[in-house]
């Protein structure tokens, strides 16, 4: 068996069940599709899955957020952060929510991610979000900010810190020697300073020091209009991508139904799908739950391994 058949069959065979391990789901924005996507996932788990569920979606009409709605998806993630503290709960999985309308209600955070970060003792550039889909793994070395902070903030410390957190995550699927690719900045990762310099002064120094720091195969900057075709294809085991839509796009286009968004450095297991609220759908009965399905398996198995 190929090495990339290897890998997605480590995706596909979770383990789900362990005596006292329960895992708590929020619904998100209950506007959106995660209250069906959350009761779709707990119907076909439920027999191998403890499940608690957390939040509510009273008073509110599918398609419609408002403020009551991004509340109530506010108040279930300070819920799952009581549940995780006093570990009633082992693991959390976050259904969608709407950035704009939390923001309307005084959530002052730029996402999830960064949410658990802070309740947990975290800085922002202390965490990773990664990526784990049946054919790709991909770890942000920055998430939600504009593209130009993106670029003037990117720093040889942030690329090692997703790429230490990639291999961490690699390791605990089963891969005991995961190889990584970096990718380039600019096109053609900068034709070495020819479309830009960051690829030398800041690209390289990182994959050089990540090759020293952990003795693995580290490649980079590989251009990343073709490094996402190799790992699919099997030549790398995960992805380290500079900013939100460079690993973003090809995880979404390759794998929408089934990419699931892990959060790495926070002292507890956080997971969720990789979409959003889908409002224009909500309550419609198009929704798939395959994501979340996906989180939940993959929360358990790395709860397993906490």
């Amino acid at each position: 068996m190929d090495r990339a058949a290897q890998t997605g069959r480590l995706h596909r065979k979770i383990p789900v069940r362990r005596r006292g391990l329960v895992v708590g789901v929020t619904w998100g924005d209950p506007a959106g599709i995660g209250p069906e996507i959350t009761a779709q996932a707990k119907r076909i788990l439920q027999k191998s899955i403890p499940i608690h569920l957390m939040g509510s979606h009273q008073d509110t009409r599918p398609g419609y957020p408002s403020l009551a709605g991004a509340r109530q998806a506010w108040g279930a993630l300070e819920e799952s952060v009581r549940l995780l503290r006093t570990k009633k709960i082992q693991a959390v999985v976050n259904g969608p929510v709407s950035k704009e309308w939390l923001a309307k209600v005084g959530f002052r955070f730029p996402g999830q991610t960064e949410f658990y970060a802070r309740r947990f003792g975290r800085k922002d550039r202390e965490v990773t979000m990664c990526l784990v889909g049946p054919r790709l793994r991909i770890a942000l070395a920055s998430t939600h900010v504009s593209l130009r902070r993106a670029v003037s903030g990117l720093s040889a410390s942030a690329i090692i810190r997703a790429g230490l957190h990639l291999i961490e995550l690699l390791k605990k699927m089963g891969l005991r020697r995961p190889r990584i690719a970096i990718c380039g900045l600019n096109p053609h990762a900068g034709e070495r300073g020819l479309f830009g310099k960051e690829d030398l002064r800041i690209v390289w120094p990182a994959v050089r020091r990540l090759k020293s720091r952990t003795r693995l195969p580290v490649f980079g900057p590989v251009p990343s209009d073709t490094v996402f075709r190799r790992a699919m294809q099997g030549e790398f085991d995960g992805v380290v991508a500079l900013y939100h839509d460079q690993g973003l796009i090809p995880a979404k286009l390759l794998d929408f139904d089934r990419t699931v968004n892990v959060t790495m450095g926070l002292p507890v297991i956080r997971c969720s799908p990789d979409h959003g609220t889908a409002f224009a759908i909500a309550g419609k009965r198009q929704a798939r739950p395959e994501s979340m399905i996906e989180a939940i398996k993959l929360a358990v198995r790395l709860a397993k391994m906490a």
